[in-house]
């Protein structure tokens, strides 16, 4: 089988056991990766740098390890790219600014580490949003990655994780690394169509990644399936050196057989008013995929919530803004900063928070824990769309709001995990479902989204004109 008559778009877990078969090589993988980027992303501009040499020295040596039996794992040989906050050894970090400069690093960021050791050929760096501070996915300064979903209208990718969510829904690589803060996974993974894992604070080490707000900031991965999701969070978990954040956490035990019947699960959806901001169309799929997992066995309950999403938004935003502020100020506080004035004004948002006021907030986020604990009581996960709207064009954006953020950010402020997995597509557009679950509980919402995925027979829907070749 020649690696021409594989998908563009076969996941991460297929291309694995298609290398365990000898059907391709990571060779093979890793040149058609590389020839879609140029070929596509001209157009895209997802990625910052194209690491090509390293990356077919790395598809050559996986390629051995097969050949003498030694593979790592199943995901041994597979192309992956990452968000320009992780750290590549060899390479700069910019974070999508200039205000980093160019010195390349002299090591690479944990995860970085751990998939390389798992046998992953990083293929590249993908564009985020400056500093990661936006939920749109837009950059004035290195130039913002268009959606492939749709050619006509340059629509918005979502943020912060921007070129890792376009660069998995085209087809150029099959997974991505992101990170989360407020929803900087799920929602370029709502935007363009894939899935998003949100995983706790704790489970995967961010040793080596630029920092945003370090009590919400997470990793996980980007992807075309919920299997893959699995794949990729159990190769990067662990305890990193560098994050105490990981210390003594429990290990990652995952179901080896997804699970098709969901019976005795109690899934908690909020009330009509919670909702009242999702669009129609979007409603429509979020009832539809509900409608699946009740099918599946899972006892559905609404309840409404204690506050609007809207009011754990704005508290999450602020506490945000304050941490940035501590993290980026020698960036964004000078008076001729280069930092683009959107960002910076987020940043310096942060500025007026002294101890005091952090601590108060601080103080409303545990309220706010014990809040919405009290509110799941009773449940296993709590199911809403990921996103209220569909990707809206560039055009239309406003960079004063944060709508794509009103389901997100309270998984961050409880320091919970969560799932986004595309549920159906309008006009084009994705919509997507968000499976938020108790800390460390990733597993769960992975068993939820898989269960989903296989009586779909799949959630992804490629983009049409990214098809061929």
């Amino acid at each position: 089988m020649s690696s021409d008559s594989i998908s563009a778009f076969a996941t991460a877990a297929e291309l694995g056991r298609l290398l365990a078969q000898g059907h391709t090589s990571s060779e093979a993988l890793t040149r058609r990766a590389l020839d879609r980027i140029a070929m596509h992303d001209r157009s895209l501009n997802a990625f910052v740098a194209v690491l090509a040499e390293e990356a077919l020295q790395a598809a050559a040596a996986s390629d051995q390890r097969r050949r003498r039996g030694e593979a790592r794992g199943l995901l041994d040989g597979i192309p992956y790219a990452v968000k320009d906050l992780f750290h590549v050894a060899g390479h700069p970090t910019r974070a999508g600014s200039r205000a980093l400069g160019s010195a390349s690093e002299t090591t690479s960021a944990h995860a970085v580490t751990r998939l390389s050791e798992a046998g992953l050929v990083l293929v590249g760096k993908v564009q985020t949003v400056e500093f990661a501070f936006g939920g749109w996915g837009t950059n004035a300064v290195t130039g913002t990655p268009l959606n492939p979903r749709d050619r006509a209208v340059p629509r918005a990718p979502g943020g912060s994780s921007s070129g890792s969510g376009v660069a998995v829904a085209a087809g150029l690589v099959p997974a991505a690394l992101g990170t989360d803060t407020g929803g900087s996974i799920r929602n370029p993974a709502a935007m363009c169509g894939v899935v998003g894992l949100k995983t706790t604070v704790g489970r995967i080490g961010r040793g080596g990644v630029v920092t945003l707000a370090h009590s919400f900031d997470s990793i996980g991965p980007l992807t075309r399936s919920v299997e893959d999701a699995s794949l990729f969070f159990a190769a990067m978990a662990g305890r990193d050196p560098l994050d105490p954040a990981t210390f003594g956490v429990p290990p990652v035990v995952l179901s080896r057989e997804p699970e098709r019947d969901l019976s005795g699960l109690r899934l908690r959806i909020p009330a009509a008013a919670d909702l009242a901001s999702v669009e129609p169309a979007v409603m429509e799929h979020f009832r539809a995929a509900i409608g699946d997992l009740a099918a599946l066995g899972a006892e559905i309950r609404e309840q409404a919530m204690p506050r609007p999403p809207e009011a754990y938004m704005t508290l999450t935003g602020e506490l945000m803004a304050a941490e940035s502020w501590h993290h980026l100020s020698r960036y964004a506080g000078p008076d001729d900063s280069v930092v683009h004035p959107d960002v910076r004004a987020r940043i310096l948002k942060g500025k007026d928070i002294d101890g005091a006021r952090y601590h108060d907030l601080s103080e409303q986020r545990r309220a706010a824990q014990i809040e919405i604990s009290r509110y799941l009581e009773g449940a296993d996960a709590l199911l809403t769309p990921t996103s209220p709207i569909l990707a809206p064009p560039l055009a239309e954006i406003d960079e004063t709001k944060t709508p794509l953020g009103t389901f997100t950010r309270l998984v961050n402020l409880a320091d919970m995990a969560a799932l986004s997995v595309p549920v159906g597509l309008v006009a084009g557009l994705p919509t997507a479902l968000q499976i938020a679950v108790p800390r460390f509980e990733e597993a769960l919402a992975l068993r939820i989204g898989r269960a989903l995925e296989i009586r779909r027979g799949g959630l992804f829907e490629p983009p049409p004109a990214y098809e061929m070749p």
